[in-house]
Parts: C-alpha cells; structure tokens; sequence
C-alpha cells in the first residue's frame, strides 16, 4: 500500500483486511472469513509480534478468522460492545434491512461466506477510545450497518478504516451495503466524511485517497 508499516490484505473474492504496524508490532483489523487465520499470522510476522485484533463489525466475512488468529497468535480481540455478544456467539445477528439493490447481492455473496466461529472478545470498545497503535488510534461508533460498527481514525498517519459503512468495490467512494438501519448509517457516513482523513480504507474495495469521497 502507499504507507509504511500499512498492508491490505485481499483473502479471497470476498473479504480482506488490514495491518498496521508499528514499533511494538502489529495490529490486525478485521479477518475476513474463516479459515485465513494462517495466511494473516504469516504475513503479520514479516512486521512483528500481533499486539492486537480489532473488529469493526460482527459480520462473518470480517470476524470468520478471528478465534483462529487469537488462538495462534495470543493476541486479544477487541470490538464494540454492541456487537461483541454476536462475536462470542452469545446473540444471533440481526438480519440486515435489504434493499431491491442489495437483495440480488445478498444472494449471490451470502452463499460464499461460511459462518464464524464464536470468538472471546477480550476488551470491547466504545466511541472516542484511543487504541495505542499508529500514533493513536481514535474509535468511531458509526452505527447502521450493524448496532456495533466502528471505524478508527490514525491521525498521526491521517487514516481512516470504516469497515462497511463505505465501500469502494467497482467505483468511487458510496455507503455499504446489507445494513440493519439506513438512516442511522448515512448519519454515520457523514461523520466519517467529516473526519477529513487523508486515506479511507475501506472494508470492500481498494482504499481511496481523499478528494473524491464528497
């Protein structure tokens, strides 16, 4: 990618995810679908030891590999704690409000995602925490997509991760897919909007240098 110490890792036709390192190590956000958890832990080795596993959002193409990684790597996993009790395996996942536009997506992709494991959730976050990695690294609560979707801004490196609230698959900058609210997610896309970083990276398609996102 075009930062230092900033890997995007694409899994498979479905997910990805992203490493940041930095002195102390590595910190792994989101997994994608189970069964990569190898794949992440070798590439996390070539940067350092995994300090941590941040999750912005229950859906099983994000948090799939997630008790594998912990497993391998003793990292502890952390996501908010509207969906932490999905993650653990405590709560069914509200079902998303579709769209006619989402509705044949839904079908196609849904059959490809293979459920995720339960996963402990070792520390569950909350809007306005700053994680210490990247310079600093501020938690979002940018509901809509699901109850518990986060977003984290680096301003030290002037990065933006957004899980699924936006999305860059086939072309500029939108708001994502499949969600349980939409208004709540446009409120929450105009907060990232405002944000003003200077590379949004995003839980679908490539990350997009600012300018065009408005």
């Amino acid at each position: 990618m075009e930062l230092p110490g900033l890997l995007r890792l694409r899994l498979d036709g479905v997910a990805q995810c992203y490493l940041v390192r930095d002195d102390e190590g590595v910190t792994v956000i989101d997994t994608g679908t189970a069964g990569h958890a190898g794949p992440i832990a070798r590439w996390a080795a070539e940067f350092g030891p995994v300090r941590r596993i941040v999750l912005t959002h229950h859906h099983a193409d994000h948090v799939g590999s997630a008790a594998a990684l912990r497993a391998l790597t003793g990292a502890p996993v952390l996501a908010h704690a509207a969906d932490a009790p999905v993650v653990r395996g405590e709560a069914e996942p509200p079902p998303p409000v579709l769209t006619d536009e989402d509705r044949p997506l839904w079908e196609a992709i849904t059959p490809t995602v293979p459920p995720a494991p339960p996963c402990p959730v070792d520390g569950e976050v909350a809007d306005g925490d700053v994680l210490p990695f990247g310079g600093g690294a501020r938690v979002l609560s940018i509901p809509g997509h699901t109850d518990g979707s986060i977003a984290l801004h680096l301003p030290a490196l002037g990065v933006l991760f957004t899980g699924d609230a936006l999305a860059s698959v086939g072309g500029p900058l939108r708001p994502g897919v499949f969600n349980t609210d939409r208004a709540r997610l446009e409120e929450s896309v105009r907060r990232l909007l405002a944000v003003g970083a200077d590379l949004v990276c995003v839980g679908h398609g490539k990350p997009v240098r600012t300018g065009a996102p408005r």
